[in-house]
């Protein structure tokens, strides 16, 4: 089933419709289709965890929603593991998939700074795709609010201080 749907997105054995117009075919990036069959990290932590902060976004106009969890070294402020569970298209879950890679073994302050933008660079998703990555960077916003919230403490804005 998944092959079959990895064919489709791929564009790969499409033919002209029956009423003998050309089907057009979108190809998705090779790491789109790549982090979509195989994704990085899929999983859950507790969230009641002291350790863990959970994000958790929705695009309401596409029906995509996308949780995000991260856990912290509280000595070091490293994020030591991050994992995702994603309800979407396969753009919205190679965004996840990538934002938990790249947030792994970064600083609070560091992840911050990765931005839709370079998510979708990374990912080559088309313009009508952008919501995804701008999913996913709103995902790692939150998890790192609520982590926070739960430490009773402000990165943002020691960032914003500095």
């Amino acid at each position: 089933m998944l092959r079959h749907a990895s064919r489709r997105i791929l564009g790969l054995g499409l033919a002209e419709t029956r009423s003998s117009t050309p089907l057009t075919t979108r190809f998705y990036h090779e790491r789109v289709v790549d982090h979509y069959n195989n994704p990085r990290n899929v999983g859950a932590f507790d969230k009641n965890d002291p350790t863990v902060g959970t994000g958790l976004v929705g695009a309401p106009a596409c029906g995509d929603v996308m949780k995000l969890q991260i856990k912290v070294d509280e000595d070091t402020g490293k994020i030591t593991d991050a994992c995702f569970k994603t309800f979407g298209c396969g753009s919205a879950i190679a965004s996840s998939s990538v934002a938990t890679e790249w947030v792994k073994g970064k600083q609070m302050e560091e992840v911050l700074t990765i931005k839709n933008t370079e998510i979708a660079k990374h990912l080559s998703l088309p313009p009508v795709k952008l919501h995804c990555s701008m999913l996913a960077e709103d995902a790692i916003k939150a998890a790192v609010k609520d982590y926070e919230a739960k430490r009773g403490k402000s990165v943002a804005s020691t960032i914003d201080n500095a």
